[in-house]
């Protein structure tokens, strides 16, 4: 492990700016996405970027479920979101100092491809053994990782090879019919979504930019 802790860790990391609370106004979704990810189903949910389709990151069983919603091999791996960078160090066995400078100086939506994760599910995880791995920005997203206490599967919700949905109209009748909850937030918001940029990290310093 490396030899900071985790809250020095997440004080060198600038907090991201607050957003008003509109808890009051998913507090039903939150209820109903914990029953269904506790019981190891999956969720249909808006996020920062594009919305995604998710689970609990640490069940492999339902890490299956939306790969087999997907249609997609189970040997690809896939995104992780966590609430804030002190559950980071729970799943990454040494994050390196170059992930920690890329986090403090970003101001849009980043996943990191940290090498040597831990405690995720076996079929999330890449044949190196490294993760992606996004501190989410959105309010509902990391009320829902906290209340879970668990990192959150996050896949585009999108059959594998086909256009990500930049909204909620646009995401396949097939998907929709095939999760396990539907979130109700935000599903009138007519803001394009945006994938985020993926950028792979390595302990010495290595830095490989996967999507811009």
């Amino acid at each position: 492990m490396d030899k900071r802790s985790h809250r020095d860790i997440s004080k060198k990391i600038q907090p991201i700016a607050s957003t008003p609370d509109n808890s009051n106004k998913f507090k039903d979704d939150i209820v109903k996405c914990l029953e269904v990810l506790r019981a190891g189903g999956v969720i249909l949910y808006p996020t920062e970027t594009v919305w995604g389709i998710g689970c609990d990151a640490t069940n492999e069983a339902a890490v299956k479920k939306v790969c087999e919603i997907k249609q997609r091999d189970e040997d690809h791996s896939m995104l992780v979101l966590v609430e804030h960078a002190d559950r980071l160090g729970r799943h990454v066995r040494q994050i390196p100092e170059v992930a920690i400078q890329l986090i403090e100086v970003n101001d849009k939506p980043m996943t990191v491809v940290y090498p040597g994760a831990v405690n995720l599910a076996a079929n999330i995880t890449g044949q190196d053994g490294s993760a992606g791995i996004r501190i989410t920005s959105d309010e509902f997203c990391k009320k829902l990782i906290a209340a879970l206490n668990r990192p959150l599967v996050s896949t585009s919700a999108n059959i594998s090879h086909e256009p990500a949905p930049k909204n909620f109209r646009d995401i396949d009748e097939k998907i929709k019919s095939q999760v396990d909850y539907v979130v109700k937030w935000r599903q009138n918001d007519s803001t394009p979504g945006i994938s985020s940029s993926v950028i792979k990290v390595g302990l010495k310093g290595e830095i490989e930019i996967i999507r811009p």
